[in-house]
């Protein structure tokens, strides 16, 4: 059996004048992978994906594509390789299957039955022939990653996929995805800042901040590692700030509060009693204490403040 990673990163950076704007990332990405590349807006993640397809030059080190040098074999790297970029290009006076035919003419060896077999497996058939003007946001993406993946690609690369789109679309597309993944052993690489639908979607994560790769696990082990867990403690909101100044005097982390009176604090289980006892006792009356596994959110934020 061949191990071989479809994308390998060794230690890739990009530099424009003397700004370093990516870090040497060192990573692999797997078949039948779907791998989510997180980071707030302005941390490196679209440059990235450029440099993954060869929009803008690696300023030092390297990526692997089946093995092949996006730097030095990028025609035999870039062919394994189906990717939406921002958003998908469509020329909106043609049919949906008119955009895939001439994009087929551009790429050897796709034929009239790959085309209409792509555009069942997402889910395109009965609009196939309608011209794309017509076509909601969910379904123009739909319509891009059939374009991406005409040619029977082994990664395919998604900058920002659910931009616009409203929830049927994001759960339709995140299904998709999963179910790419499994049954064609495609590595999927999706970039996004909307870090609820990478929990939802992802099997492993990279965190991206200011340009480095600061983590990278599975989601699950992401979401669900370490002995704490997030307590929310519902507090009369005229003695929360009382509360958070207690919190931060005795070396407890509290983050930012969700709602007026709630403080949400990182705890094991066997912190909880003494915290509230000690909330009692200065006086602060505390109307709920619920106990929850931490979001992908609320690790993302734990990781960059660890960072700061």
């Amino acid at each position: 059996m061949n191990h071989m990673p479809v994308v390998r990163f060794e230690r890739a950076a990009k530099k424009v004048g003397k700004r370093t704007i990516v870090h040497d990332l060192s990573f692999d990405i797997a078949a039948g992978e779907v791998f989510g590349f997180l980071g707030p807006n302005g941390a490196g993640k679209t440059t990235t994906v450029r440099m993954m397809v060869g929009l803008i030059k690696i300023s030092r080190g390297d990526i692997f594509i089946k093995g092949h040098s996006i730097t030095k074999s990028f025609k035999q790297a870039i062919r394994h390789v189906g990717a939406i970029v921002e958003n998908p290009d469509l020329y909106n006076y043609l049919t949906g299957y008119q955009n895939l035919k001439h994009y087929a003419r551009m790429v050897p060896g796709v034929t009239s039955d790959r085309i209409e077999e792509i555009a069942e497996t997402v889910g395109l058939t009965g609009r196939l022939h309608d011209k794309t003007k017509t076509y909601s946001l969910g379904m123009r993406q739909r319509l891009g990653i059939a374009q991406a993946l005409l040619h029977r690609p082994s990664l395919l690369i998604l900058d920002e996929p659910t931009n616009g789109l409203d929830p049927a679309g994001i759960h339709e597309l995140r299904g998709y995805l999963k179910r790419l993944a499994r049954e064609e052993d495609v590595a999927v690489f999706v970039s996004s800042h909307l870090l609820s639908e990478m929990e939802s979607m992802c099997d492993r994560a990279g965190v991206l901040q200011n340009g480095k790769l600061i983590r990278i696990e599975k989601v699950n082990d992401l979401v669900r590692g370490g002995d704490k867990k997030l307590v929310c403690l519902t507090l009369d909101p005229a003695q929360a700030q009382q509360a958070r100044n207690l919190m931060t005097a005795s070396n407890y982390e509290v983050r930012s509060e969700e709602r007026p009176g709630e403080l949400r604090i990182p705890l094991r289980p066997d912190e909880i009693p003494a915290v509230s006892q000690m909330l009692m006792q200065a006086g602060i009356r505390i109307y709920g204490i619920q106990m929850r596994e931490p979001s992908l959110e609320d690790k993302f934020l734990e990781w960059t403040e660890e960072k700061k």
